[in-house]
């Protein structure tokens, strides 16, 4: 079969990919793009969005349940309604796949529903989801593959029917208790969800504190507020065997030598790339040894005329970076015709955020990769209660930290854990772009009283270390 040639050849439709597929079909040149069944990538489907609609009427339920703490009686004993949940999730999720659609067919590109294979250099056969085949062949290709959860090799989990991120959105009843596997921004994320809708958890996490890339006061502050909200974290340890009696009760025995019981578990212990099966190694694009694209610093690929983006080529697991990965992409293919100089994804300043109640903003270096990386340090630190807002809000939970060159009093980094950190924390990104003093942001004249405020606060003497 003669392929089809376009100009660009997308292989997966995440952020990165459908963006700048949407985006040069739009500017004319002719484009196809080819996904297996999600309509607008993981992000949309089954994971940012879906899980923080979730989270949301978790927070809605909560600030209900403490309604007599804001002066409003006659809402006793609240109850999560889990079809009404659901409902509201997949709505969401719906209406975005549809307006998806649509972009994909009003920007004039090709969006082809389908299972793809390499069978030559750039060059793809396409097993039609209708029935059928197609060749098609790109002068540009980019995978844009993403990742899918990751399951360990456990003893007894293949047969133990356990649930992931993705076939947690899908529950058509809640467990009375339930065990993740995983401490990381997935694992927290559901388990102060689970929590929140009446579940019993059990977080089993194999390094010795939640979040493993962030610095210990900051992780053991979220372990505290999961103790006190009922969560039992198990640190140190990881799962031996798996076993689901006849019941549905699951049984994890630890390699401390205890065992955990409960009615259901998810195995959060993160994502893989799903490069299998569409013989990439076939056309010479290198894989590393977990199965990752290996790109240089353009995201090109090890063969020629193939690019890669997103989470299976190893940029950091977030849509924001994927969008930026488009950027890269979008440069790059410009600059390879003469239009402009290449650009690097080297030295990015991507934040991200862990919805956890209280959440947690992050960006730039934490206190431990600052020290590591040879910088003379001075930390800012202080409670959230210290905050207006947090007092008119009714969350006075949580801690903020941030890293600051001694020799240049550069910002560096910052951690915030507290009520509305994921939107307050593009401020300190902003001001670490700049490249602004640390006395810059204490003295901006910022609104009050809202939780940005704080900032004045957090570099004032009171909470700077010598």
């Amino acid at each position: 079969m003669s392929p089809e040639d376009v100009d660009l050849l997308v292989v997966g439709g995440g952020k990165a990919g459908k963006t700048l597929a949407m985006d040069l079909a739009r500017a004319g040149r002719n484009v196809a793009m080819i996904e297996r069944s999600m309509i607008g990538g993981t992000c949309i489907n089954v994971a940012c969005i879906p899980t923080k609609t979730l989270i949301n009427s978790g927070r809605v339920l909560e600030t209900i349940r403490r309604a007599a703490e804001f002066g409003i009686s006659g809402a006793e004993d609240p109850l999560m309604e889990l079809k009404l949940l659901r409902h509201r999730k997949e709505d969401v999720v719906e209406t975005m796949v549809k307006g998806q659609l649509s972009s994909f067919v009003g920007s004039g590109m090709e969006f082809v529903l389908g299972e793809a294979k390499f069978v030559a250099p750039r060059t793809v056969e396409v097993t039609l989801n209708d029935g059928g085949v197609r060749t098609l062949r790109g002068t540009d290709v980019v995978l844009n593959l993403g990742t899918e959860p990751l399951l360990p090799t456990i003893e007894g989990l293949p047969e133990s029917k356990v649930q992931t991120s993705n076939t947690l959105l899908k529950l058509e009843s809640l467990p009375e208790s339930i065990i993740i596997l995983g401490g990381g921004y997935v694992g927290c994320e559901f388990a102060d969800l689970l929590n929140t809708i009446g579940v019993k958890v059990t977080v089993v996490q194999g390094s010795g504190q939640l979040l493993p890339r962030e610095d210990p006061d900051i992780a053991a502050a979220i372990e505290q507020n999961f103790t006190d909200a009922g969560i039992t974290v198990r640190l140190g340890t990881r799962a031996q065997r798996i076993s689901r009696a006849a019941n549905g009760t699951v049984t994890v025995t630890l390699f401390s030598g205890d065992t955990v019981t409960a009615d259901d578990i998810l195995v959060a212990v993160g994502r893989k790339p799903m490069t299998d099966g569409i013989n990439l190694e076939g056309i010479g694009v290198e894989l590393d040894h977990h199965g990752f694209i290996r790109v240089d610093d353009q995201l090109h690929t090890t063969a020629e005329g193939v690019w890669a983006a997103g989470d299976a080529a190893g940029t950091p697991q977030f849509t924001h970076a994927s969008y930026d990965d488009y950027r890269v992409l979008k440069t790059n293919l410009a600059a390879r015709n003469g239009a402009g100089k290449p650009r690097s994804t080297s030295g990015r300043l991507i934040p991200y955020s862990v919805f956890t109640t209280p959440e947690l903003g992050r960006v730039g270096l934490s206190e431990r990769h600052a020290r590591d990386a040879g910088y003379k340090v001075r930390i800012a630190k202080m409670s959230v209660s210290a905050i207006p807002r947090a007092r008119t809000v009714g969350h006075l939970e949580g801690i903020w930290k941030a890293v600051i060159d001694r020799e240049t009093n550069r910002i560096l980094g910052a951690a915030l854990l507290g009520a509305e950190a994921s939107e307050v924390i593009a401020a300190v990104q902003m001001a670490i772009l700049a490249g602004l003093d640390y006395a810059a942001v204490r003295d901006a004249v910022i609104t009050h009283p809202t939780m940005a405020e704080g900032l004045n606060l957090l570099f004032t003497p009171a909470f700077l270390e010598d």
